[in-house]
């Protein structure tokens, strides 16, 4: 398989829900991890994930509450839609009550922490249902993306070396 076709599957992979760069880092360390250089050996998957993670947040900020309230009254999907609007909102205003101020750095911390559920589509969600500033939660976002990069790098090299010291 070329290196074009592999940065490719990253990209895709990190445009994802759920999945996003907390699994397309790992997919790229085991495509171009090299032991002797465990730092650079991935470097340009670093830049193509969290272009890929960026793709699909200013069409989650301005479209997904929208589709979600045109939703609620349609037979098949109403249901779960309404259920959304009623999470986010109440999540929101959880989030918004203890964050105060400091909201985006609530945002970057929330999309910069791999687990589960959280990420650049939920925080991107949260921040449309916010209403929060545009730019400034992009910004959020992208600093969390950072900061998850990080984590899950530190958590690949340490993986791959252990793996690669053991063999």
């Amino acid at each position: 398989m070329s290196k074009f076709v592999q940065y490719l599957i990253i990209f895709g992979i990190a445009m994802v829900p759920i999945v996003e760069l907390r699994g397309a880092l790992p997919v790229a360390y085991g495509f171009f991890y090299d032991a002797a250089h465990p730092f650079t050996s991935v470097i340009w998957s670093y830049l193509i994930i969290a272009i890929g993670n960026m793709v699909p947040v200013p069409f989650i900020f301005f479209f997904a509450r929208r589709f979600l309230e045109w939703g609620k009254d349609k037979k098949v999907i109403g249901g779960f839609c309404r259920w959304c609007l009623k999470k986010g909102e109440k999540g929101g205003q959880k989030l918004q009550a203890k964050a105060g101020r400091g909201l985006y750095v609530a945002l970057m911390l929330f999309v910069g922490i791999p687990l589960p559920g959280t990420g650049a589509w939920t925080g991107t969600l949260a921040a449309s249902f916010l209403d929060m500033d545009f730019k400034k939660s992009v910004l959020a976002v992208i600093g969390g993306i950072v900061l998850a990069s990080v984590i899950i790098g530190v958590l690949c090299i340490l993986g791959f070396g252990a793996w690669f010291g053991i063999q």
